[in-house]
Order: C-alpha cells, then sequence, then structure tokens
C-alpha cells in the first residue's frame, strides 16, 4: 500500500520546489502516478530533504540508532566497534542503517592503541608493520567491512605499514579512511593514497597548496568539527593547555575552496577514553552549522550530509529524493537552505518508508 506526503516541497540537491505529493511504496520512493490507494500524510507547509547521513560515528548499544534516527539521521558509518556489536545492530528494521569498518587498525605503539586498549578485542587491532597487512586486511573482509579504517595519528604507523594497509585494502575493492588529526598524519595519509581523511588537524591548517593536490588526486575530508571542537574545549575547561580550534576551521575553509569534497561526520560516541564525546544525533546538526561557519553554503552542508556522503561511501540507494530510490526521508518545519539550523526543526522521519519519528 502506497504512502502519500501531501503538499510537501522536495529537495532536488539544489533548493526546494513548488508544493507536489510524494509517493512511497514499499519502502522507495515512487512516482506519483503510482499513488492509487493509501494512506495520506499531511505535509503542507514542510520542506522535505533526504535522510541525513552520519559518515563517522561510533556505536555503543541499540540506542545509538535510536538516538540517530530522532534526529533525522537514517544511516551513520561507523568507525570503530567491535565485530559482535556490529553484527547485533546490523539489519534492524525502524531504525537508523549502519555501515561499519569494524575495529580500526593502528600501532601496536600508538597512543591510541593506549586509550582504547580496555576496549573489547583491541588487541586484534595491532598492526606491528608492512609484513602483516595482508592478514589484516583479510580479518576485516571476513569480519565483513565496508571499508577499512586506520589510525595513522603519530607516533605509530611508518609510512611502510600505512602504505602496505591501503594498497592492499585496494586490491581488495575496499575504500580507506585515515583518522589524521595532525598535519604529519595528513601528509603520511596523503603519500599513501588513503581514499577519505576524517578529522582535520588541530597543530595546523592545511595550506592552499595541499588541498589543491588532495582536490587533484580525488581525496575526500570528513573533518568532525564537533569532535575537534570538543577536543579544544575540553582541554580549555581542565585548565590545561591545548590547541586552538582554529586551525580545524581554516583547514575545511582551504579544503572547501580547492574543491575538495566534504562529508559530514561528527564523531559521536559514549567512549570513555575518547578526548570527546559527541552526541549521537544532535551532533550532526552541529557539524552541519560549524561546516556553514567554515565556508560551506546551506545547500552544500546539506549536500555533505546526504548526496556528498552517499556518493563517495558507494551508497547507491540514498542521499537524494528520487523514484526507485530508498525512502529514508526527513520532514521539517522550514528552509534549511536559508538558515541550516532549520535541520533540527524535525516534523517527520521515514526510514525505509516506515515513519519513525513524527507525523501520523
Amino acid at each position: 500500500m502506497a504512502t502519500v506526503l501531501r503538499g510537501v516541497r522536495v529537495f532536488d540537491g539544489d533548493g526546494f520546489g513548488e508544493p507536489t505529493d510524494l509517493v512511497i511504496i514499499g519502502g522507495r520512493i515512487a512516482d506519483a502516478a503510482q499513488a492509487g490507494v493509501g494512506a495520506e500524510v499531511a505535509a503542507e507547509g514542510g520542506f522535505l530533504i533526504p535522510g541525513l547521513i552520519d559518515a563517522h560515528i561510533h556505536l555503543a548499544g541499540p540506542q545509538t540508532q535510536e538516538l540517530l534516527a530522532a534526529s533525522g539521521v537514517t544511516t551513520a558509518l561507523d568507525m570503530s566497534s567491535p565485530p559482535p556489536l556490529v553484527a547485533a545492530m546490523r539489519g534492524r528494521t525502524g531504525v537508523t542503517d549502519i555501515r561499519s569498518g569494524m575495529l580500526a587498525l593502528t600501532s601496536p605503539t600508538s597512543a591510541h592503541a593506549q586509550r582504547m586498549s580496555a576496549v573489547p578485542g583491541a588487541a586484534e587491532t595491532h598492526v606491528p608493520g608492512a609484513a602483516e597487512a595482508t592478514d589484516a586486511v583479510a580479518r576485516r573482509l571476513a569480519q565483513g567491512a565496508d571499508y577499512l579504517k586506520i589510525v595513522v595519528d603519530l607516533p605509530g604507523f611508518d609510512q611502510e605499514t600505512v602504505d602496505a594497509l591501503v594498497a592492499v585494502a585496494h586490491d581488495h575493492g575496499l575504500r580507506t579512511v585515515a583518522h589524521a588529526s595532525r598535519s604529519d598524519a595528513v601528509d603520511m595519509a596523503e603519500r599513501a593514497g588513503v581514499d577519505v581523511l576524517t578529522h582535520v588537524p588541530l597543530d595546523r591548517p592545511i595550506g592552499a597548496e595541499q588541498a589543491a593536490r588532495l582536490a587533484s588526486d580525488g581525496r575526500v575530508v570528513v573533518p568532525t568539527l564537533t569532535m575537534m571542537r570538543g577536543i579544544v574545549d575540553r582541554l580549555a575547561a581542565s585548565g590545561a593547555p591545548g590547541p586552538s580550534y582554529e586551525p580545524a576551521r581554516e583547514s575545511v575553509r582551504a579544503l572547501h575552496a580547492a574543491g575538495v569534497p566534504i562529508v559530514a561526520g561528527t564523531d559521536a560516541n559514549e567512549t570513555p577514553a575518547a578526548p570527546a564525546s559527541p552526541t549521537h544525533g544532535t551532533s550532526l546538526h552541529e557539524e552541519l552549522a560549524l561546516l556553514v561557519e567554515a565556508g560551506l553554503s546551506p545547500v552544500e552542508a546539506l549536500r555533505a550530509t546526504t548526496s556528498t556522503a552517499a556518493d563517495h561511501f558507494g551508497l547507491d540507494d540514498r542521499g537524494r529524493i528520487a523514484p526507485g530510490l530508498r525512502a529514508d526521508l526527513v520532514l521539517l518545519d522550514a528552509d534549511p537552505t536559508i538558515d541550516i539550523a532549520a535541520t533540527r526543526g524535525i516534523r517527520g522521519v521515514w526510514i525505509a518508508g516506515k515513519l519513525v519519528v513524527g507525523v501520523a
């Protein structure tokens, strides 16, 4: 049976058109001519956008998916969680869809390895050197990883090991994602040919020349500005000396000006050892505001959490509103292309065509 959203303004990637009817059949967006008999939703005056994608989270349990869905996040990309937890949360209906790289690979000598030593299965993430790259990638493939996450921050891996991990992953058709929150880690990830850099440096900004190279090489960046600001704020509150947030914002400004695709992600987590813990769901709306503050237009910020995210993570069935695509949808009260804060005013959320939040 069809569901028909009456009188809604639909985001087409550039803006909103005149009020129209949108039809959902079998969990997908259908052509209006297929409406037939079905349930009607009064959506007059509403602004319909694709379901939001948070391209960097960490799972904490089933509550993670409920929190994300309540904020309109219909797809989330987990960047390091134990495989049993991922398996338990994949495939659940009526909640946020999860993709995962399983536990991130790291050097046993890294600060990240020490900080995360209490996480179940943490020792299995350690890759001592380039000779172990093939086995490490094979483990992730066997676990069903959707991409490979590599912690590049120094002290940690040498260049040879990062090169080997990227090469083996690419041989198996896996995208590679590098945790790189320092400028030397960005340099190492760039030399290795990593596909996606997540975080931006807090020690010094990415400059115009490097941004141009990253753009030319087809790199993608998930800045996680919410996390970077959270780290700075937490250190400042403790009275400890720490970095400024400015390099992170200026990095995004340079990357955007150079044409590097920017994808929205938050690093939302509930991990006690994490340097900061953005909240699942609500932090994505903070991220969009920070991206706009760093130079993206509201339309570009919307793409960063919808079509751009989908394009660069192989999510071909979502991220846009068009017939045949998955009916992951968010109905807003106001136009977010005028004020990005309007993404917080959620009237309804559909995941694979099922209403999970708001209007009946």
